[in-house]
């Protein structure tokens, strides 16, 4: 459904009508609300404008064509060289001004193909945009398959390559939960077991790691900005106020930032198909052959009442 304020903006119900997400096509296609029982799940910080001009905290981004920092303004790849424009309109800079989150965050790009009350398919075709190219010089088609069930927002990303050339896998989404009905400091958390990457001072790895156990724990004033390895098929969890939501990596996503900061409430367990910095380092990078396709799903799937 469009939303009469902004047609740009899509609305999905689920089925059973328990669930409902807005998506922002003319807005790197993020996620700008899901509602449970018509509760906010997601941190949306000071709304989409704060997310586009500030790079606040916002709903569910996609991270494209990298996933959280790179250590450097240039990498090179599958035999290509990229010198990042760091004046680039496309870009944006973190704290320690590393390129961050990709070139996606605002574009307008998106071409939605199909759209029904329940699901959404959108779709971007790099090789038709030299900005982008600029960015990421691998020509491919890159499209977002939206659905929403019972309780269940499921998105699936398929990157086709173009005939000429492979596509690095380096991406990643940034769902930001902020569960109602409990102050941060009581939301229960579950993490999976998992392979700690740590992580330099300035959220690069450094090659060292460590095994971890699931873990079960209120979050009380810990804060997370984690790097994890996690296999496949990972579930990471936070409830609060009876309700809980799992993020599960169903598919493509080998690894995982769970980020906690103290000054917002709000929890993201990232899926990501490479770890932090792969573009530079080709650690966990995987390609997609010229021609041939690949796909990666997650899941954020509500449950209430918690047991």
């Amino acid at each position: 459904m469009v939303i009469a304020d902004d047609p740009r903006i899509l609305e999905l119900t689920a089925p059973e009508g328990d669930l409902i997400a807005r998506f922002a096509t003319h807005v790197g296609m993020v996620g700008c609300s899901l509602r449970h029982e018509g509760d906010e799940l997601l941190g949306i910080g000071g709304g989409l404008e704060a997310y586009v001009d500030q790079g606040k905290v916002f709903g569910i981004p996609l991270l494209y064509p990298w996933a959280n920092r790179l250590g450097g303004w240039s990498y090179d790849v599958a035999g290509r060289h990229v010198e990042l424009d760091r004046s680039s309109q496309l870009l944006h800079g973190d704290e320690h001004c590393l390129p961050i989150h990709g070139a996606l965050a605002a574009t307008s790009d998106w071409a939605v193909r199909a759209a029904g009350p329940s699901s959404l398919l959108a779709e971007l075709d790099f090789a038709a945009h030299p900005d982008l190219l600029a960015v990421f010089p691998f020509p491919h088609r890159l499209e977002l398959a939206i659905r929403l069930g019972a309780g269940r927002l499921t998105i699936t990303t398929t990157i086709t390559a173009g005939a000429d050339a492979p596509v690095p896998l380096s991406f990643g989404f940034h769902p930001y939960l902020s569960p109602p009905g409990a102050p941060r400091e009581d939301w229960l958390v579950e993490l999976p077991a998992r392979t700690a990457l740590e992580l330099d001072v300035h959220g690069i790895p450094t090659g060292a790691m460590q095994e971890q156990p699931a873990r079960t724990f209120t979050l009380g004033d810990e804060t997370f900005d984690d790097l994890f390895a996690v296999g496949t098929a990972a579930n990471f969890s936070v409830a609060a106020g009876g309700r809980r939501a799992t993020v599960g990596l169903t598919a493509g996503f080998p690894y995982a930032q769970v980020f906690a900061p103290a000054e917002q409430p709000v929890i993201c367990f990232e899926p990501m198909t490479a770890p932090v910095n792969a573009l530079q380092s080709h650690e966990g990078l995987r390609l997609v052959p010229p021609g041939e396709t690949a796909r990666t799903t997650f899941a954020l799937t509500i449950e209430r009442p918690v047991a």
